[in-house]
């Protein structure tokens, strides 16, 4: 992570045992059922090469077909059930630590925000993202 640049952070405690959370975290099929901030938006397709050098990739679209992006990049480092680091397509560094307290996990991702959205609306909408992942693990 480059400290020379602004950072946000957002973590959620997940009522779910490590393992759990890593599997639902990575494998497409489970991406595929949380990653989204809200009921208007899902990601109808991911794929995941969760390794150092691999690359990921999730298609985030409005529901209404109005709108959709791929969101992606290339894993630095993949240590399972404790850390991830990637680069997104756009340069941007993301972080995300697992960390086990007794049966729940607590997740916290470090990113670099863009510079096009405000600041605020990134971290509610990655905020939002985390939090529906929590909602989904916990089923």
């Amino acid at each position: 992570m480059d400290t020379n640049r602004s950072v946000l952070t957002v973590e959620a405690i997940v009522h779910a045992p490590v393992e759990k959370v890593w599997e639902y975290w990575t494998v497409p099929d489970h991406i595929k059922k949380w990653n989204n901030a809200s009921d208007e938006w899902h990601t109808p397709h991911a794929e995941n090469d969760l390794r150092a050098g691999g690359k990921f990739v999730s298609r985030m679209e409005a529901k209404d077909g109005s709108f959709g992006f791929d969101f992606g990049g290339i894993y630095d480092e993949v240590r399972a059930n404790e850390f991830i680091s990637y680069a997104l397509e756009d340069g941007r560094k993301v972080e995300i630590t697992f960390i086990p307290q007794e049966n729940d996990t607590k997740v916290v991702e470090v990113f670099e925000p863009e510079t096009i959205n405000a600041i605020e609306m990134q971290q509610e909408g990655w905020q939002a993202i985390l939090n529906n992942f929590k909602k989904y693990a916990e089923q």
